[in-house]
């Protein structure tokens, strides 16, 4: 299996950014779109628990399809956060917009990297 289908490299992403979420949230809150009912910060945690979830069931042999297939799609689902933030991003320094909007295509290979793992999980 290549280094970049592992699903351990996968779930310690997703770890990662859930971590990331309890620890500064309020780099999260700012990209949350004003169109989701409730507070930012509640969907800041929310967003951190569901990438624990999904980084436990990724590392796990016996949820690794199942828990790779959600990620692929949390991965899809919080993709207008990341334009949200490009879109903010003219108030930021020009590094910042760059790096802002250079995320909106890596989206992409995040689905594709967490569908790949799903399917080399195979019938588990």
């Amino acid at each position: 299996m290549s280094r970049i289908s592992s699903p351990l490299l996968l779930a310690g992403l997703l770890a990662g950014a859930a971590v990331a979420h309890a620890v500064v949230p309020r780099q999260f809150d700012a990209v949350v779109p004003r169109s989701l009912p409730g507070s930012p910060r509640g969907w800041t945690y929310a967003s951190g628990v569901a990438e624990l979830a999904l980084a436990a069931g990724v590392a796990h042999p016996r949820t690794r399809k199942a828990a790779a297939l959600a990620t692929a799609a949390f991965f899809v689902g919080v993709f207008p956060a990341n334009v949200k933030m490009a879109a903010d991003a003219h108030r930021r320094s020009p590094a910042f917009r760059a790096a802002a909007i250079a995320r909106l295509p890596l989206q992409a290979p995040l689905v594709l990297w967490a569908h790949k793992v799903s399917r080399e999980a195979g019938g588990r």
